[in-house]
This record gives structure tokens, C-alpha cells and sequence, in this order.
């Protein structure tokens, strides 16, 4: 005689893309999501937006407000370069060659691993000529430049400066904190090296949010206007944030690995959301779905949402956003 014991059902997060191929749904993206609206308050959930996630490189404008919080002074393309993930195009690693050689640094000195150029038509272009991977290309060394250079102008240790209990580290987390309106809690390690907190998708879309909203001249509203003014600096000529925060006026956009994207529009609703399986192939037609639904819409929006799926060489299919 045997007995059964009830097995305890795991509910999936919802889908927020499909893999369409030739007709056929062959493949979902599963994610959490959160839209908050121009009050601050939570507009729409999907899924869990309050657990606690990394937003990888979607944290890059938090870390580059406590780089002017320590007394660095940036501006213009050097303020939207500390916060970028940058594609190496050749504007890109000039301008970092040119703020670590204005701090009296040298490129050996970033800690960044080397890397190629993160845009694979530029990693193409630099391998043909004969480069290889350095830490100057790697896409986070704007970032990991203007760290050092604030190490310089105080003083602090910059051997350690990757390092959780460097003053420079304990100044984010403090940015991020107060920023997202929530306790980070956890402290792992980003693939640049530098320390990364974990907050709720919510946390980061009211961070995004308090970027936009901040008062002119503070550290959180001169990186957003940075940003906003230099996009391709940010990312790249080829790259969605670029796009959408060029052609959509007063957006700041940054997407994060693993499928993170945070978003804050000009009139102060933001969104956040975060594909489960890290596809970043998902990224574009979720945010184009969820632009929509808040009223953005034109060319740019189509361009970000384009996602196309190839059989041999033809267009047979795309991923789609499922909200």
C-alpha cells in the first residue's frame, strides 16, 4: 500500500516575452516588473518587484553621484561617461585616457579585467587592427576612472578601492540606500570587480525616479542631466539607452546584465523590470511593450522593440513583448 504526499507547486514568473519562430511560440522570458507613477507610488507589479535583485550596471548612476558626494568634479561628457556601460567606440576610450592622464593616473592602474569593446561591431573593428583585451576597453573603465581620481582628490587608498570597506564603497551604498528608499541587503561583486548592492526592482525604479526628480545642482540631478545631454556616452551610437534618451527628451535609461532596465521619464513615472534567465535579447521589446503602455511611442520605440529571430538568412521570427 503506498501513500502520497502533496508536492508543493512552485509558481513560475509571469512571461513578459515570447520567442516566436516562424509562427510558432517556441520559447518564453519570465521576469518581474514595476511601473510607478509620477507621485512615486506603484503603478503596476508583475511578478515580484519587491525581492531583492542585482541591478548590475543600472546602479552606475548611483555610483557616479557618490563620486561627486566625495568631492570629484565632473561635468558633461566626463559625468555621463562615469556612469555608462560604454560600447569602446573610439570617442569612448579617448575620453577615459584623457581622466585618468588629468588625476596622474595611467591605464595600468584600473583594476577593470580586461576585456574587448562591449559593441560587437566595435570589438570586430579593434581586433582587426590587431588589439587585444585590455582594461581600458572593458565597458565599466569610465566608471573605475573616476573612482580612482576621487581616491586621489582625498587622499584614500587606491589599491583598495574596489574593496566593500573603502570609503568610496561605503559612500554608495549609503547613495543607493537613500536613493531607492530601502536597505540593500546584499553586497556581492559586479564583472567589473567593483561592489554591487542588491535592492528590489521597486528600490531601483524610485531611485531612478529621485534622479529625475532631484533638485537642480545636486549630486543625483547632475548625473541624470549629464546622462540626458550625453547619451552616447553612456552607452553608444548603437545602443538603446542612447537612443531613447536621445530621442525621447528628459528620459534617463540605463540597463543593467543579467536583463535589468531601469527607465525615468521627464515627468517623474519610472519603471524597472529584470528577465528572469538574463536574456538580454528580451530587454528591447519588454521596454518598447511597457513604453507603450505609458503613452511613449514613435520610431524610437519600434527601433528599441526590434528583436528579430533568423532562419539561415532571413528574417523568420521575433521575440515580443507578452505584457
Amino acid at each position: 500500500m503506498s501513500s502520497s504526499t502533496a508536492v508543493p507547486v512552485i509558481s513560475p514568473s509571469p512571461v513578459l516575452a515570447e520567442v516566436v519562430r516562424s509562427g510558432f511560440v517556441e520559447g518564453h522570458h519570465r521576469g518581474s516588473l514595476v511601473v510607478l507613477a509620477a507621485d512615486g507610488s506603484v503603478d503596476l507589479a508583475v511578478g515580484d518587484p519587491y525581492a531583492p535583485v542585482f541591478p548590475r550596471s543600472s546602479n552606475k548612476p548611483m555610483q557616479a553621484a557618490a563620486v561627486l558626494r566625495a568631492g570629484l568634479e565632473l561635468s558633461g561628457e566626463r559625468l555621463a561617461l562615469s556612469a555608462a556601460s560604454h560600447s569602446g567606440e573610439p570617442f569612448h576610450l579617448d575620453l577615459v585616457r584623457k581622466m585618468l592622464a588629468e588625476a596622474g593616473l595611467a591605464e595600468s592602474d584600473l583594476q577593470t579585467p580586461p576585456d574587448l569593446p562591449l559593441d560587437p561591431v566595435e570589438a570586430e573593428t579593434y581586433l582587426a587592427a590587431g588589439g587585444v583585451r585590455e582594461r581600458l576597453t572593458m565597458n565599466c573603465s569610465g566608471k573605475h576612472a573616476a573612482m580612482l581620481a576621487v581616491c586621489a582628490v582625498n587622499g584614500w587608498d587606491a589599491e583598495t578601492y574596489l574593496h566593500p570597506s573603502h570609503p568610496l564603497q561605503q559612500l554608495v551604498l549609503k547613495v543607493v540606500e537613500e536613493a531607492s528608499g530601502e536597505r540593500v541587503t546584499a553586497v556581492g561583486t559586479d564583472g567589473c570587480g567593483a561592489p554591487l548592492m542588491a535592492i528590489s526592482l521597486t528600490g531601483l525604479a524610485r531611485a531612478f525616479r529621485h534622479f529625475v526628480v532631484a533638485e537642480p545642482g545636486t549630486a543625483e540631478r547632475r548625473v541624470a542631466d549629464a546622462m540626458r545631454a550625453h547619451p552616447e556616452y553612456v552607452a553608444g551610437t548603437r545602443r538603446p539607452d542612447t537612443w531613447l534618451m536621445r530621442e525621447v527628451p528628459g528620459t534617463l535609461s540605463k540597463m543593467g546584465a543579467e536583463a535589468v532596465q531601469a527607465v525615468a521619464l521627464p515627468d517623474g513615472r519610472a519603471l524597472a523590470f529584470k528577465i528572469d534567465d538574463g536574456a538580454t535579447r528580451a530587454l528591447g521589446p519588454v521596454l518598447a511593450g511597457v513604453l507603450r503602455k505609458l503613452g511613449v511611442d514613435g520610431p524610437v520605440v519600434d527601433r528599441i522593440g526590434r528583436s528579430p529571430l533568423m532562419g539561415g538568412a532571413a528574417e523568420v521570427g521575433e521575440i515580443r513583448a507578452a505584457l
